[in-house]
């Protein structure tokens, strides 16, 4: 079929600024006229022409409500901007590490590669009609787009006023897999519908000794839950747990992407995964019957992650440390060494105590995956995670929660090379964490959500924040008023980042209080919602002493707590009396 392209008048729509995370509104601003449309358009023009003229291009995402309508529209727009083949998952999915991994792995059946890729998600926001929708790009590295680019993005739609469209192309069957051809003005235009898993599958078994895991995954011993929270993860989980390892079916748990991922919220937490936390032992009450050894969730694109033991949750700044402390032995991917680790500056810092024990190469970043992607495609880091239950390798360039849920599960496979056969007792996810512990000492750690503040009183707050800094002498006045039983603080700041790749430097990252001890409070606003302010407030203890790394939690960490909440004014500038959310 030949296809015309027409052009269409527009004017700039107010609010288009991507965040670290992209653009994410409610459905019903996409829905707007020309809204998705000048966005997609203020993209293409951000990018240069070999970016897109004759290019390759990926559109798919976690599969959420508009998805389906928003691929289709992206599809005619590439076409009248000459792009040469759109690469769609089958039924538009594919999450968010896979995109990075089929940017950077996948060939066409002409040698073609992607050069950049539309990633539709709103991450571990909630789907449907009336929740959120997003769109982010990535870049040939597969890592999301820089400040350099997301800049000129918002620039652009702040001036567009047309844009092309190829209206009269008709929409591409995206259920079955299969090439679709047409015309055009500047000749031929391909879209591919491909198998979501192929290829980011391939590489997980280039990563990961796939039989040692099956090997664990086949003992009676060992037990094991996944839960995809009706998220794009789903569309993995058969395949890698139950095709590739051998698990049982009745292992995946909500394992059916769905538009509104259940009525649920896709993000994998103590809070909202409710279901498996239940089964692993840890919900208010007891379900009856015994927990799985390992249970693992994915959020709405998949590159978050929940790592769960019998009873037992791992805090995601333990994760990344356990993950560094074990990966030379227990992956294969990293048999011959690790180039150096990273981690985002709200995470604990034990990841901090293993790089300098083990002598790698150590970057605290801003919140953002894109700073981790500087330093791995400059060869200097190879682990690295976030509090935010985000963890990766420079496998891709994005956070990996399938990743992160089988180097767990190598690094158990390693701990019980001898007990997996006969009556020896495995070593536990707890086993594993507490003698993390007793090693490299605990930070106690927590993180204090306060969602749709207004937006205000949240910018107030912050600057509050701000100028308590000017004179430690006076702060620490304050802290001992209100807590006595806490240690002095010793230096605060805004957290400020150069590069050491390309020497860009980022500003007010985060407010820092730090304390004598090693302790830490950090006040940050979060960008990843749809509307008002997400305030997080993070809370550490370090503990070095080994007989007092098995407290509680809330209880080693009840005196920061309430310096925090009242050195903040939190209640005062919020008029909230309890956060959202505690993790």
């Amino acid at each position: 079929m030949v296809f015309k392209v027409s052009t269409v008048s527009t004017s700039p729509i107010d609010g288009q600024k991507p965040g670290t995370s992209g653009l994410r509104k409610k459905v019903k601003v996409f829905k707007q006229p020309n809204y998705l449309e000048n966005f997609v358009q203020a993209t293409f023009n951000a990018l240069t022409a070999e970016k897109v003229k004759g290019a390759t291009l990926v559109v798919s995402g976690d599969g959420r409500y508009y998805s389906k309508d928003a691929v289709q529209i992206i599809i005619k727009m590439a076409a009248a901007n000459g792009v040469r083949r759109v690469w769609v998952g089958k039924n538009t999915l594919l999450s968010t590490p896979a995109v990075s991994a089929v940017i950077r792995e996948r060939s066409g059946a002409d040698g073609s590669k992607a050069t950049g890729a539309f990633i539709l998600t709103a991450s571990h926001n909630p789907g449907g009609p009336t929740e959120d929708f997003g769109i982010k790009y990535n870049m040939e590295n597969g890592g999301p787009a820089p400040e350099s680019i997301t800049d000129k993005i918002y620039e652009n739609t702040k001036t567009i006023k047309e844009y092309p469209i190829a209206q009269d192309l008709p929409n591409v069957d995206i259920s079955a897999v299969g090439v679709t051809s047409f015309e055009g003005p500047e000749g031929k235009f391909d879209v591919e519908v491909f198998d979501s898993a192929d290829d980011y599958v391939k590489l997980m078994k280039s990563i990961f000794d796939f039989e040692a895991i099956r090997k664990l995954l086949s003992s009676p011993k060992f037990t094991f839950c996944y839960d995809a929270l009706h998220g794009v993860a789903g569309a993995y989980a058969h395949r890698i747990f139950v095709e590739e390892l051998g698990a049982q079916e009745s292992a995946l748990l909500n394992c059916t992407p769905k538009e509104d991922f259940g009525g649920g919220h896709p993000d994998p937490n103590l809070t909202y995964a409710k279901e498996l936390v239940a089964r692993m032992g840890l919900g208010k009450s007891d379900t009856g019957g015994e927990p799985p050894e390992f249970g693992a969730a994915a959020d709405g694109d998949a590159d978050r992650n929940m790592i769960l033991g019998k009873r037992f949750f791992v805090t995601p700044s333990d994760s990344v440390a356990i993950i560094a402390a074990n990966a030379i032995g227990a992956i294969p991917y990293f048999s011959s060494g690790l180039k150096g680790v990273a981690r985002s500056m709200p995470t604990s810092a034990a990841l901090d105590v293993v790089a300098k024990s083990l002598n790698l190469r150590f970057f605290e970043v801003p919140t953002g995956w894109k700073f981790f992607g500087n330093l791995m495609d400059a060869g200097m880091c190879s682990v690295c995670g976030e509090e935010s239950f985000g963890t990766g390798s420079d496998h891709i360039r994005e956070k990996d929660g399938i990743w992160a849920v089988l180097a767990w599960m190598s690094i158990l496979a390693h701990k019980n090379k001898g007990n997996i056969d006969g009556n020896a007792k495995l070593v536990s996810v707890e086993d594993i964490v507490r003698q993390h512990w007793a090693t490299y000492g605990r930070h106690y750690y927590t993180r204090y959500d306060y969602e749709n503040v207004d937006a205000g009183k949240a910018k107030e707050l912050m600057e509050h924040l701000v100028k308590l800094q000017s004179s430690i002498p006076e702060v620490n006045k304050i802290v001992k008023g209100i807590r006595s039983d806490v240690a002095s603080v010793a230096s605060a700041d805004e957290f400020e980042y150069k590069d050491p790749v390309d020497g860009s430097i980022s500003k007010h990252q985060g407010i820092r209080y730090l304390f004598e001890d090693g302790s830490r409070l950090v006040f940050r606003l979060s960008g990843t919602g749809s509307e008002g302010a997400t305030i997080r407030l993070y809370i550490e203890q370090y503990e070095k002493d080994a007989s007092k790394t098995g407290r509680e939690s809330q209880e080693a960490l009840s005196p920061l707590v309430d310096l925090a909440l009242k050195l903040s004014k939190m209640e005062e500038f919020t008029g909230r009396s309890a956060p959202t959310v505690i993790t």
